[in-house]
């Protein structure tokens, strides 16, 4: 069976929310070379792979403060959590 991928706007912004959340700046890491824009592409193509959509939404609409960790089995936690160290 093959691979429905979701919309790319909503997993680009959805993408973009939880590093927000997580306090990156995705923009900032690409124009300082922390983040290659082909890295960005697989982590908007891995959220738009995953299976937890409505979880992911609940988390980032509940969030009201920076948080320490990504919501529970974000498919890009350890790429946002690697990037964290090193920005």
């Amino acid at each position: 069976m093959p691979l429905t991928l979701g919309d790319p706007a909503r997993h680009c912004f959805m993408t973009r929310g939880v590093a927000w959340v997580r306090g990156l700046n995705l923009n900032a890491a690409m124009r300082t070379g922390s983040l290659a824009p082909d890295a960005y592409a697989d982590m908007v193509i891995r959220c738009r792979g995953c299976a937890l959509v409505a979880a992911c939404e609940n988390w980032l609409a509940g969030q009201t403060a920076l948080s320490p960790s990504p919501p529970p089995g974000c498919c890009n936690g350890a790429t946002l959590t690697d990037l964290k160290r090193h920005v």
